[in-house]
């Protein structure tokens, strides 16, 4: 892992990063002022499970993928995450160790903001609190339709939720109108995505494939009818 100490600009992020800042452009450049590079090659780890969290981190370009393991069991996958998505936020309310491990699947390019330089911030902009604990808010909102997909929607549907949802995060227009979604993961990592065995994500993919919602190769998924698949995640 590399970092740049020199001012990056808020053309580099995405809104989140205005978010945080309570969607004031003032704000996000101070913020920004706070912040510096963290760059990652593919395969660098960026935190360790059962590391001390010291900072939080945007995502400015790249991809990551955030796994957890419990005690000697394999790790599972819990969230892929792209340019925009905030991450580590809960280190600057509490001094707990991290919870999970997150790693580059592609050359990334975060900003990190420390909790000390926060913690010199909260007198003077506590708007940034109630930014962060808004932040906090929707991501426990998130964290719970995820719960209620893994209970009650089927296989298929959360097959076709996870697609939707990549192409959302890394998709790139092709001049035919199509979605190409290159998500960089295993076959097994889009498995634990989804919380099903990877014969049945696999299966479920095939059937999209076959009916032309979808094309599928090594790596990459090519989103053809967006509106049928979201029929399926419904």
């Amino acid at each position: 892992m590399g970092t740049e100490s020199e001012g990056a600009t808020v053309s580099e992020l995405s809104t989140a990063l205005h978010d945080l800042a309570g969607a004031d452009p003032a704000a996000a450049d101070e913020l920004l002022a706070l912040m510096h590079r963290v760059h990652l090659r593919r395969g660098g780890v960026l935190f360790s499970q059962g590391d001390p969290g010291a900072s939080m981190y945007v995502v400015a370009e790249g991809s990551l993928k955030v796994t957890r393991s419990a005690s000697q069991d394999r790790p599972t996958m819990l969230a892929v995450l792209g340019p925009g998505d905030v991450l580590g936020e809960m280190s600057l309310l509490d001094a707990s160790d991290r919870d999970a491990t997150v790693t580059a699947v592609a050359p990334t390019t975060l900003l990190e903001l420390s909790r000390s330089r926060f913690d010199e911030e909260i007198g003077r902009r506590p708007d940034l609190v109630r930014a962060l604990l808004s932040h906090l808010a929707r991501r426990l909102r998130a964290s719970n339709d995820t719960i209620a997909d893994l209970v009650f929607a089927d296989v298929p549907a959360r097959v076709a939720r996870m697609v939707l949802k990549l192409g959302e995060r890394f998709g790139v227009p092709a001049e035919d109108g199509a979605l190409v979604v290159e998500h960089r993961l295993t076959q097994s990592e889009l498995a634990q995505l989804v919380g099903s065995a990877r014969e049945t994500v696999n299966k479920a993919l095939a059937r999209f494939a076959s009916e032309g919602l979808i094309d599928v190769q090594q790596r990459v998924i090519t989103i053809r009818d967006a509106e049928r698949l979201r029929a399926f995640a419904s």
